[in-house]
């Protein structure tokens, strides 16, 4: 028998009254909230909520589509490097159940009960990078309005959708994955950028936030290097 959390689910009404829901599907909505109000996202295999349901994995899959296609969670796939073999599977909550029910949703805590506040559902390394005017939002949204920050000073913006999942992954990663750490590299790199203008050309977005940022950069003064233009 699968172990039952004992943290706090959430079933907002429009999610329990949807009739185009399986009629437990709200059930394992509310399991999703559990498991997402513990770490900021929700992991769980298939074979996990079998168990904890008894009931077969067609049907767990049945369940979280029709969650999906009706809006309520967010999935995310990671394939395993050079495969098409998933290494990983996260399930948030979506941000518009909340914005339709006008409820907010409970932060990783270890006070699984809601509090009398609005905080947004998100895990460590989020959570550290937000400010007060966003303690309210879900965690998608932070993820996107701290990037839009960044993505607003980079020069060359090109493979804007593609430099965003570089960067949701990147973040999701780790807990020393930040913000601020990012905000660092993007400032040495503008002026990277700037000391060699005459020759150097910024790579595309996409290429930058896929990991690029971490290239060792001489700023120690402009080179007259022609011959080493680097095109995107």
């Amino acid at each position: 028998m699968a172990e039952q959390p004992n943290y706090y689910a959430i079933i907002p009404a429009n999610v329990r009254y949807d009739k185009n829901l399986p009629s437990k599907a709200p059930l394992l909505y509310g399991e999703i909230t559990a498991l997402c109000n513990k770490e900021g996202y929700c992991w769980a295999s298939d074979d996990y909520f079998m168990n904890l349901y008894s009931v077969s994995k067609s049907t767990i899959q049945l369940w979280l589509k029709s969650l999906d296609e009706n809006g309520y969670i967010d999935r995310e796939v990671v394939l395993k490097k050079d495969s098409k073999e998933i290494d990983k599977r996260y399930i948030r909550i979506s941000d518009k159940v909340y914005r339709k029910a006008g409820i907010p949703y409970t932060e990783k805590s270890e006070n699984p009960m809601p509090k009398n506040r609005v905080d947004n559902n998100t895990n460590n390394n989020t959570t550290s990078n937000n400010t007060n005017n966003s303690a309210a939002k879900p965690a998608q949204l932070v993820l996107k309005e701290q990037f839009e920050q960044l993505w607003k000073s980079y020069p060359n913006k090109k493979g804007k959708n593609a430099a965003f999942n570089h960067y949701k992954a990147w973040i999701k990663k780790s807990v020393k994955n930040t913000n601020e750490y990012l905000e660092q590299k993007l400032a040495d790199y503008l002026r990277y950028c700037a000391l060699n203008k005459d020759w150097y050309h910024p790579m595309n977005g996409s290429t930058w936030f896929n990991g690029r940022f971490n290239d060792e950069l001489d700023l120690g003064g402009a080179r007259n290097d022609p011959w080493s233009k680097h095109y995107e």
